[in-house]
């Protein structure tokens, strides 16, 4: 069997960006109901603000007794819904599980692809929405598509070093849960995080906890100190983490990207 969890509610005591944890899915309140060979696959994406796990951690200390997946990538819930064209990906620890539960969920409209890397599928997953953002600045700012466009291609890099050092793999973050996914939320209007970012570039009070959903309004945060304590550089991230904190301003943060030194891509 295959049970799937999709994690949308807003809860403080978690603090993901997206919630699938202890509030949604726990062994006094889920694991007794699911058979012993069910498989559970996270439709969330975000990151745990305290330790920086990643929802199949979560998952898998809940559910030890279970085998865990992670679906993500580029796929609006209204346009699977209505049967659009859509291809995401799977991933399992085994990825003949992955396969498994490819060939289980596809169908003449919904393509999946397996793969092993669990932790490329859910940071890619987590970091667009924060890149979104971002690109929602610029949109807002109106400063023009080729700073989305350098958004997309510089915010892509920084996803790929965090990958990397947790521990995923880069070539997952240039496939459909990395660049996929980031191409889509940073570019459509149905995208909330992107239309976060418009508000904020427009100057307009916009509140995360308050209305919709905005994942990578927390997801910034988190994934700002993550790369402090890793080493490692991301200074999209960095900005758009201090713009919604009220630490920076948007043309201080402009510029300070602009004026980072030169290095070679």
């Amino acid at each position: 069997g295959v049970v799937l969890f999709c994690g949308k509610q807003k809860t403080e005591y978690e603090t993901l960006s997206s919630i699938v944890g202890a509030d949604m899915c726990t062994r006094d309140r889920e694991g007794p109901y699911l058979a012993k060979d069910a498989i559970v696959v996270t439709c969330a994406k975000g990151i745990e603000r305290a330790t920086g796990n990643l929802l199949t951690d979560m998952l898998e200390r809940e559910l030890p007794q279970h085998r865990v997946a992670v679906l993500s990538g580029p796929g609006f819930a209204s346009d699977i819904a209505k049967g659009l064209p859509t291809a995401m990906v799977i991933a399992a620890s085994d990825v003949a599980v992955a396969e498994r539960l490819a060939q289980a969920i596809s169908g003449r409209t919904f393509r999946l692809y397996p793969s092993s890397d669990r932790i490329g599928v859910q940071l890619g997953g987590a970091l667009k929405n924060v890149l979104a953002i971002a690109c929602g600045i610029v949109e807002g700012c109106g400063i023009g598509d080729s700073a989305r466009a350098a958004l997309i291609a510089r915010g892509l890099a920084e996803m790929s070093r965090l990958v990397v050092a947790k521990g995923g793999q880069a070539d997952t973050v240039r496939g459909l849960s990395g660049l996929g996914d980031l191409v889509l939320t940073a570019t459509s209007h149905q995208s909330r995080n992107l239309r976060f970012g418009i508000a904020l570039g427009r100057g307009e009070k916009a509140d995360p906890l308050r209305g919709e959903l905005v994942e990578g309004a927390f997801a910034a945060a988190v994934a700002s100190r993550l790369a402090e304590e890793l080493g490692i550089a991301m200074p999209i991230t960095d900005a758009v983490s201090a713009i919604i904190e009220g630490k920076l301003s948007i043309t201080e943060a402009i510029e300070q990207l602009m004026t980072r030194p030169i290095t070679t891509e």
